[in-house]
């Protein structure tokens, strides 16, 4: 394994053991209002916010598994379960598309 990869991966690990520090923060993450939360903040609901508001839900929704309690230990196992699919899922992204770009380009080393 090369420096450079084996110091990226020591940030992602670093990173996705941290995740769970956003656990102590009072009120949302940024990003993850509810429509009530955003009409409170701002002052109104955007038209597409709100006609997209009920189009997706996310699989572990508040991080939290359904078949753990509402400690911040259950809660931490979802936050870090959905650090490393991100992190994979990004990371493969990333790859794919590096990947793509690279493919018609020769070896130039």
């Amino acid at each position: 394994m090369d420096k450079l990869l084996r110091n990226l991966l020591i940030v992602f690990v670093v990173l996705i053991a941290l995740v769970p520090i956003g656990l102590l923060a009072s009120g949302t993450a940024y990003g993850e209002w509810s429509i009530d939360e955003l009409q409170q903040l701002i002052g109104y609901v955007p038209s597409g916010y709100a006609s997209l508001s009920g189009f997706y839900h996310a699989p572990l929704d508040g991080y939290g598994l359904p078949s753990l309690s509402d400690t911040f230990a259950a809660q931490s196992v979802g936050y870090y379960l959905s650090a490393i699919v991100g992190v994979v899922l990004g990371g493969a992204a990333l790859f794919l598309i590096g990947k793509a770009v690279t493919k018609d380009k020769g070896d130039t080393t």
